[in-house]
């Protein structure tokens, strides 16, 4: 039913192989940029055709593996080349190839007159490769070879402008975060693999072999180390603490980079990896209980980084990092369900926002390239009043930025109220369930704070481009709206989709949609229910009705700070400088990390080269030329090309050979 389920990856393959080949011999930006957009719409198409399909399933037969051929055989152990569709990998194909479509099209404006531009299409199209065989992998080394794509596409496309300096650290930086990363996914992969096989002679890799045989796993104990490494692995693919800070970072990249890398792929394949092993994790409370309490740091971490950001992706970019916190709290308090819904649901609105401030930074630089100014295109001090030049792609940010604040009404209030609910309401952490919910409340305030700081400082007052720049400002083309457009839209109605049951008015499809996936974490979760512990409906919306109210006030302090009151913000820098200058410099992570650990490996490395490399190994091989330039000084008079020396060295060897046989 599901057999074509190969062409989903096999599309975007393509495109990477004849653009990389033969893209530099197309002159044409245009037919480029179909052929990368068009291999990642024809995957969406085929992704709609499965949607669909499964739709009209009941719940037990929506779980579908197909082999695509044999790989590794050997003895008890067999893992396959091999796609797994059920309803979590049909989710997640939907937003990488549904987002990436939108994305590609964008690029094809966004990038036009740029040298790479054949080269970048290629990179793209391998991006989506890799995550979409990422999500339908079978078992976790299928999983592991998009999980290493998509590390590798990011270097490739972080570092873009490879002849700016500060891209190729931040393409560096990246790549190797994300390796400690994967070191402690590998770990875990062969820790549960080795448990199985030695415990049960179970030597699988399979996810629904594990699954299947997932009521033989202790509760704690091995499978705490196992999940550890695993969410060792998601800390550095999805950019949590400590492993963070290449994320920010990535920005070096074009925008469109930024917005796949931060919607659709790279930063969710640790969520969904959780979510996909969710029935290993809910053995460990442990572990459960470290991820939530890591996703509610980093969310209010992140949130407070955000609010003294000037450049506009770097904004959205911490974001990212808090609104992938709030993911992991969700996964930490058993509310898989809720956390792959504000995957999807941020997919929608993050694109939008990360597009949008590509759509501003289109129209300022060609502003301040008309005037031959060389201000920052990007820092929105020089920015204001551009809601009049460019309506579109103020109207779609203001939406997208409406849904991440929690509004009600707009996607991202649907998700994000969920996981503040399960958070408190949640049986897995007891007394720990209020803290959760606080931190998470207060991410929320900030939230809201930081994005309408942003919106204010963009779109509305004075304009504070240069004078001269100002008549040259203007709406973006039609390739760069149209997706603005159409993400906008979903932003608004992609929550309704897992409109809670609180609600009353619709089921919460996606929750029933996922509950295949998810059903053993929800069995679990309901066995383990303390009897009495579940809150009033009362509650609920009391604590619903609060969380509106915290986003309602980090809207009012940003609209009194920059628009009522534009003096404020700075006497706040006067009153607290020291305060200001920390959270301006990301509370100083980034020099914390190079006097720990970046700083001592160059040191290491220099002793290495000059105590090492130079004074032993080359000492050893120049100690050995000097020794036989030395025996050849020696002998060199022997070979002077003069008759009587080459005699006397005759005689000389006849008289030794004569002297061993006499003295012997």
């Amino acid at each position: 039913m599901f057999d074509n389920v190969w062409l989903i990856p096999f599309f975007p393959l393509i495109g990477f192989l004849f653009l990389g080949l033969f893209g530099k011999k197309i002159k044409n930006e245009a037919v480029i940029g179909g052929i990368g957009t068009l291999m990642i719409f024809l995957s969406f198409l085929v992704s709609c055709g499965i949607l669909m399909q499964m739709i009209g399933l009941p719940p037990e037969q929506r779980v579908f593996e197909k082999v695509m051929f044999p790989w590794i055989h050997s003895g008890n152990f067999k893992a396959d080349m091999a796609f797994l569709v059920d309803p979590l990998s049909v989710v997640m194909i939907m937003v990488v190839t549904g987002v990436g479509s939108l994305i590609h099209l964008y690029s094809i404006g966004y990038m036009h007159g740029e040298e790479g531009f054949y080269r970048f299409f290629a990179y793209l199209n391998l991006f989506c490769m890799s995550m979409l065989l990422l999500v339908l992998g079978n078992n976790m080394l299928v999983m592991f070879i998009g999980w290493e794509g998509v590390g590798l596409c990011s270097y490739l496309l972080i570092g873009y402008y490879f002849h700016k300096k500060s891209a190729g650290d931040a393409a560096k930086k990246a790549f190797v975060m994300n390796r400690v990363g994967d070191f402690g996914f590998l770990i875990g992969l062969f820790t549960l693999y080795w448990w199985f096989g030695s415990n049960h002679n179970i030597w699988t890799v399979n996810f629904t072999e594990i699954k299947a045989a997932s009521h033989l796993l202790p509760y704690g104990g091995v499978v705490t180390v196992a999940t550890l490494c695993f969410f060792l692995g998601a800390t550095g693919k999805s950019a949590q603490l400590p492993l963070f800070t290449w994320l920010p970072d990535a920005m070096e990249g074009p925008t469109p980079v930024s917005a796949l890398i931060h919607a659709a792929t790279m930063v969710t394949a640790g969520v969904y990896m959780i979510g996909r092993m969710s029935f290993v994790f809910i053995k460990s409370p442990e572990t459960m209980m470290v991820v939530a309490v890591v996703g509610a740091a980093t969310a209010i971490f992140a949130a407070t980084i955000g609010t003294a950001q000037n450049d506009i992706k770097r904004v959205l970019a911490y974001s990212t990092v808090s609104q992938l916190g709030f993911m992991f709290l969700a996964m930490g308090v058993g509310a898989f369900s809720a956390g792959i819904f504000h995957l999807m649901t941020h997919a929608f609105f993050k694109a939008c926002l990360f597009l949008g401030s590509g759509s501003v930074i289109h129209s300022m630089h060609h502003a301040l390239h008309k005037i031959h100014a060389h201000d920052d295109a990007q820092d929105m001090r020089n920015m204001g009043g551009l809601k009049a030049a460019m309506p579109i792609t103020f109207i779609t940010f203001l939406v997208s930025t409406i849904a991440i604040a929690g509004i009600p009404g707009f996607s991202g209030f649907f998700s994000k109220d969920e996981i503040l609910w399960m958070a408190f309401a949640n049986p897995y952490h007891g007394g720990l369930n209020i803290v959760l919910w606080g931190i998470g409340a207060i991410a929320a305030c900030f939230t809201a704070f930081y994005m309408f700081r942003l919106v204010f400082m963009t779109f509305f007052g004075e304009c504070r481009i240069n004078p001269k720049a100002k008549s040259y400002l203007h709406e973006s083309p039609l390739t760069i709206t149209i997706p603005l457009m159409v993400l906008g839209f979903l932003a608004v109605v992609g929550g309704y989709l897992g409109m809670p049951k609180l609600m009353g008015m619709l089921p919460n499809y996606f929750e029933h949609w996922l509950d295949p996936v998810f059903e053993q974490a929800n069995h679990y979760g309901a066995k383990y229910a303390h009897a009495g512990a579940h809150p009033s409906h009362a509650l609920e919306w009391g604590l619903m009705g609060l969380s509106v109210l915290v986003a309602v006030v980090g809207i009012g302090i940003a609209f009194t700070m920059y628009v009522k009151n534009r003096e404020l913000p700075g006497k706040f820098v006067a009153t607290f400088p020291a305060l200001h200058r920390a959270v301006f410099n990301k509370w100083y992570v980034d020099e914390l990390y190079d006097y720990l650990f970046v700083n001592p490996c160059k040191a290491f490395g220099r002793f290495l080269w000059k105590g090492f490399d130079v004074v032993v190994v080359d000492g050893v091989v120049n100690g050995v030329a000097n020794v036989v330039m030395g025996f050849g000084g020696i002998f060199r008079f022997m070979q002077s090309g003069y008759i009587y020396n080459y005699a006397a060295s005759m005689v000389l060897g006849v008289v030794v050979i004569l002297g061993y046989y006499i003295f012997k």
